[in-house]
């Protein structure tokens, strides 16, 4: 009998009950009770740092040391042609300005508005790539079966960055927190295209019947918050699908030895788990690619519908 299927006996539960747990433990943040710094609330609110506000930290860093530095480094220097990382990442600016802000937002407000949307390309891009590599993982391997420290060690610092998952992108707190800078911002842009006043009445199309409009205006107004919602929901559900689907597929392993109370059994299926694991990773892969573009995209679209009304 399998090591898992012994210790599902022995508490009473089977594997494929404590699956779903594990795979929402892994994808979701670390709980206020297992945060990587304890500080002291304020105003009610607990303000520990979480495992996803670490790697907000991590990809705040990554991001200024790939991309910030590099480029003030370049800015100083005046060389007229870029070389080697400074080529590729003048390719990629050059391709979210003029392909992506330049023809939603115009040639007039694309120095203005392109700084924004390729912070956001390159933070989500960073944010998405980071959470397909099982740093955390692999730490909690080698801490439990080189070092031999007990997972019951809460004192233990590698134990605690066990609690909840990598993926920043995930959390649909930080989505949200991107997508209420597009709202924001499509505010200021209308505003600053065309006023304050001409901005909201700019929302619904001008010389339509009086009647209409009883029923154009309130469907806008939810229009206006359904683009920042739709921003939140899409990017956190594709980087959460993924992981979720990898994780259940690895999840074969155990539950059919459990099943057969055998090990081979287990190792059997690793024969199809794995594959099928490796290729979704894959998948990933261009999940990250994708949907770093998109999210660009979309808020290009939008923040360019309140300067371009006439289209």
């Amino acid at each position: 009998m399998s090591a898992a299927a012994e210790q599902s006996h022995a508490t009473g539960t089977s594997v494929l009950d404590q699956v779903g747990d594990n795979i929402i433990h892994h994808v979701s943040n670390s709980s206020l009770e297992h945060p990587l710094i304890h500080l002291p609330h304020i105003f009610g609110i607990d303000i520990s740092v979480t495992k996803h506000v670490f790697m907000l930290w991590v990809v705040a860093i990554l991001v200024s040391c790939a991309v910030i530095i590099p480029v003030r480094k370049y800015l100083q220097k005046d060389k007229a042609i870029p070389s080697g990382w400074m080529n590729a990442l003048e390719a990629v600016v050059k391709f979210i300005r003029d392909s992506i802000v330049q023809p939603n937002v115009g040639a007039k407000s694309v120095d203005l508005w392109a700084p924004m949307i390729l912070t956001f390309f390159f933070f989500i891009l960073f944010a998405n790539g980071i959470g397909l590599l099982p740093i955390f993982e692999m730490l909690g391997s080698i801490n439990r079966f080189i070092f031999h420290v007990p997972a019951s060690d809460t004192h233990n610092v590698v134990n605690s960055l066990l609690h909840g998952g990598s993926t920043v992108t995930a959390n649909f707190n930080v989505t949200a927190g991107l997508a209420v800078i597009t709202f924001i911002s499509i505010i200021i842009a209308g505003t600053k295209a065309h006023g304050f006043i001409s901005h909201w009445k700019n929302l619904v199309p001008h010389g339509l019947a009086w009647p209409i409009y009883i029923i154009l205006i309130p469907i806008e107004i939810i229009g206006m918050f359904v683009r920042p919602f739709a921003l939140t929901m899409r990017l956190a559900a594709n980087m959460t699908g993924g992981h979720i689907a990898i994780l259940a597929i690895l999840s074969f392993m155990a539950i059919f030895a459990d099943m057969f109370h055998s090990v081979l059994a287990g190792v059997g299926m690793a024969f199809i788990s794995v594959p099928m694991a490796v290729a979704i990773n894959g998948l990933e892969i261009i999940v990250v690619l994708v949907q770093a573009y998109v999210f660009t995209l979309l808020s290009s679209v939008f923040i360019g519908m309140a300067i371009n009304v006439h289209h």
